[in-house]
């Protein structure tokens, strides 16, 4: 099997050479850089299957240069950084990071959410599909959303966590299984991350549009609703 590309981009020399060397032992072939700028630049000129990205870095930080790989590229983006608030972690997803993961952190675990995004990039790749609710289509294949024919703009996480709902239309769905399922594992203790996704895909269709598609079980979770 071939050796999968990772590219790691931290400014935490000591850090980077402990990741590096871990991810070499588990076979990944690894190339490190320790600035924003270049390490754009690596990825625009180079082939990569993951990208691992600090949140913190000179020259450019690890927010934008996600915000800008997206523009050309789905490989899957894991943040690595040292904050760990709620909305830092919205802001990293929200910029089309794939996952989230705090320093400081057990190899094994991010070994594991490596696994995971592999696991959902190679999901992404199966034939096109298309899901209806209520004038909302979903095209898989595209990756792209309409209400009643209008494109409707949603983030990668956004998208994920829609797609989600609608493929359990009248099902409702924990936080904790929402986040099992779009996340890839169990946020313990913070799933309101949960909350301001479903605050913003209900901003951008449900009050966009005048139309309820996503619903509350207080206490118990989401669904969308199909009549």
């Amino acid at each position: 099997m071939e050796r999968k590309k990772v590219i790691l981009i931290e400014d935490e020399v000591k850090l980077a050479r402990f990741v590096e060397l871990e991810l070499r032992y588990e076979g990944y072939d690894v190339t490190v850089c320790h600035d924003g700028r270049e390490g754009l630049q690596m990825v625009t000129d180079g082939n990569y299957d993951m990208i691992l990205l600090d949140l913190m870095l000179p020259g450019l930080t690890g927010i934008e240069i996600c915000r800008r790989v997206r523009k050309f590229s789905n490989v899957p983006i894991i943040m690595l950084t040292a904050k760990d608030e709620t909305m830092d972690k919205v802001a990293g997803l929200d910029s089309g990071a794939d996952d989230y993961l705090t320093k400081p952190f057990a190899i094994e675990e991010l070994l594991a959410r490596m696994r995971v995004a592999f696991k959902h990039a190679h999901a992404g790749g199966t034939k096109k599909v298309i899901l209806e609710v209520q004038g909302l289509e979903i095209d898989t294949d595209k990756r792209m959303v309409t209400v009643n024919g209008t494109v409707v703009d949603l983030t990668k996480k956004e998208y994920e966590l829609l797609l989600y709902l609608v493929q359990n239309k009248n099902i409702v769905l924990s936080r904790e299984q929402i986040l099992n399922e779009v996340w890839g594992y169990s946020y313990i203790g913070e799933t309101n991350v949960v909350d301001v996704y479903i605050r913003y895909l209900r901003s951008k269709i449900d009050e966009a549009f005048g139309i309820k598609y996503i619903h509350t079980i207080r206490g118990v979770g989401y669904y969308v609703k199909d009549e």
